[in-house]
């Protein structure tokens, strides 16, 4: 079927918005889903609750094949697919549920148009031009979209292309979070448990290796104790209002709390001159610490860019990546306590909370042995993680062209 023979139509001609109302029971748990649970196609929050001050927004039923797509700033991505049976699950009245009414078009398909790039853009534009608290669409507004709809064969046949790319940057995900627990687990086994092999592999502790007390209690004999700072430097970033490119000067990127959030800069992120101080630029693999405002560790996988101020940028001469990590997470949940016990719109720690943080530091035997186990975990991570921003990529380019029809693609049968 030729892109000329696709039939356009608007989106209220092929789904609805339901707004069915849950009926709470008292002794019957839920999960509340606010928009803040679904981010980029997921469900981020599954845990149960008994409906005991349930607030009032919480009302919509939703079902298995059904869209949830947020009122609230389009270009945020907070939707997701229902791909699972979803019976004590309300969602809040800020969350659409958008269902298919007929068979002109495949859900997949649907929601592969929904959260395009084309789409959100469009969508946020509208948000943008309404007065009120937040830029918020309607489902009339949304409703209102144009698509362009091949056979169902042939929406099938895209939609699949798509969803694979999904699919695998999901099962990355997947593998990137149980190789992070299992590090986590082995870290708590050397530094909590104090299990770490000794001289013949044998776990130190519990085979008799020497302990000796210290402010935080027993440690290996040999072992330190110190803070974050003697571990490691937490650089902070360039106030890049400084380095505005004027007109189209070539320019990086900024890494900001937003970007470290999804992993990539995008072209809606800020610009930053090439001449920028050598050190404010960060590559792949960098630990970026962001301390103002929602407090996130992660390592850097996106493109080459430049810190910004509220972020540091976390290394050290003398001891692995892996350690200083490990450590800085460990003092992460604390942290972000003290963020949000602050009477202040955005949130944030000062240097001398990292001076107060209290680390153990292991022989240099230990640290080199260490490297062995918890490097290339932490490598792989790394590597994964680049592997599903060049997925995106694929897949992000590959949606116009194929819902355009610039690209055809194969029917079987």
């Amino acid at each position: 079927m030729s892109y000329s023979e696709w039939k356009t139509t608007k989106l209220f001609n092929l789904i609805d918005t339901v707004s069915e109302t849950y009926r709470f029971s008292e002794n019957q748990e839920v999960v509340l889903i606010n928009t803040s649970d679904i981010l980029e196609g997921k469900v981020l929050n599954h845990n149960s609750v008994l409906p005991v001050k349930v607030a009032g927004q919480f009302k919509k039923m939703f079902k298995k094949n059904d869209i949830l797509y947020s009122e609230i700033r389009p270009a945020n991505k907070r939707y997701a697919y229902v791909d699972f049976e979803s019976k004590n699950y309300v969602a809040s009245t800020k969350l659409m549920v958008l269902r298919r009414k007929n068979n002109q078009v495949d859900n997949k398909f649907l929601y592969q148009f929904l959260k395009s790039d084309d789409t959100l853009r469009t969508l946020q534009a509208v948000a943008e031009s309404r007065s009120g608290t937040f830029p918020q669409i309607t489902f009339t507004e949304l409703s209102n979209l144009e698509l362009n709809l091949p056979s169902i064969k042939e929406q099938k046949a895209i939609a699949n292309i798509l969803s694979s790319l999904d699919d695998k940057i999901e099962l990355n995900n997947k593998l990137s979070k149980n190789l992070e627990e299992i590090a986590q687990t082995l870290y708590k086994k050397w530094f909590v448990d104090y299990e770490f092999p000794n001289e013949v592999g044998e776990p130190y502790q519990s085979s008799g290796g020497e302990m000796v007390e210290s402010e935080l209690g027993l440690t290996p004999k040999g072992w330190r104790i110190g803070n974050l700072l003697n571990i490691a430097v937490y650089m902070n970033g360039v106030v890049v209002k400084k380095y505005a490119p004027i007109n189209d000067e070539k320019s990086l990127p900024v890494l900001k709390i937003k970007e470290l959030g999804i992993g990539n800069c995008t072209s809606e992120s800020d610009r930053c001159r090439l001449n920028v101080p050598e050190k404010y630029l960060i590559k792949k693999g960098d630990l970026i610490f962001s301390w103002s405002g929602t407090l996130l560790l992660d390592f850097w996988t996106g493109t080459k860019s430049v810190l910004n101020q509220h972020l540091f940028k976390v290394s050290s001469s003398d001891y692995p990546r892996w350690f200083y990590y490990f450590w800085t997470n460990l003092h992460l949940a604390k942290f972000q306590n003290i963020a949000k016990s602050m009477a202040t719109t955005m949130g944030h720690i000062k240097r001398d909370e990292l001076e107060k943080s209290q680390v153990i530091i292991p022989l240099n035997s230990i640290l080199k042995n260490g490297t062995k186990f918890f490097e290339p975990i932490i490598d792989e991570i790394i590597k994964l993680r680049i592997q599903n921003n060049k997925l995106a990529k694929t897949r992000d380019e590959l949606l116009p062209k194929l819902m355009n029809g610039e690209i055809e693609v194969p029917i079987e049968g």
